[in-house]
């Protein structure tokens, strides 16, 4: 995927401990991502209650270029579900370390043998 890029979307006024999760499966596989802060940007905190019906962070996407929406449209959640560890494709929201790997892998970015047991929390 040499055009396609990781985005986070993060809050910077509530610490996640699935931010800090995902942070650290991101740097412990050397993997660039691009960070966007949804209590400083109302677009964006706007995507990502369209895309999981709540404030979900982190949500994780697969985007082309500089674009900060995924390439290809996210599976769809059943109405007031859970966003949580849902692999919908190109998007991942709150996922545990274990789940964040597996879809890292799925998409390419990582090879099978890193999956390492990162559900610490």
């Amino acid at each position: 995927m040499p055009d396609k890029q990781i985005v986070m979307y993060v809050r910077s006024e509530f610490i996640c401990p699935y931010v800090k999760i995902a942070e650290r499966v991101l740097r412990k596989h050397e993997l660039p991502y691009r960070e966007v802060d949804i209590d400083t940007d109302n677009e964006a905190r706007q995507r990502v209650r369209a895309w999981t019906g709540f404030l979900s962070v982190p949500t994780i996407l697969i985007s082309d270029g500089d674009s900060v929406v995924p390439y290809d449209m996210p599976a769809a959640l059943p109405e007031g579900a859970s966003p949580r560890g849902v692999d919908r494709g190109t998007m991942i929201s709150e996922p545990s370390g274990r789940q964040l790997e597996q879809w890292l892998e799925k998409h390419g970015l990582l090879p099978e043998k890193s999956l390492l047991n990162t559900d610490q929390k």
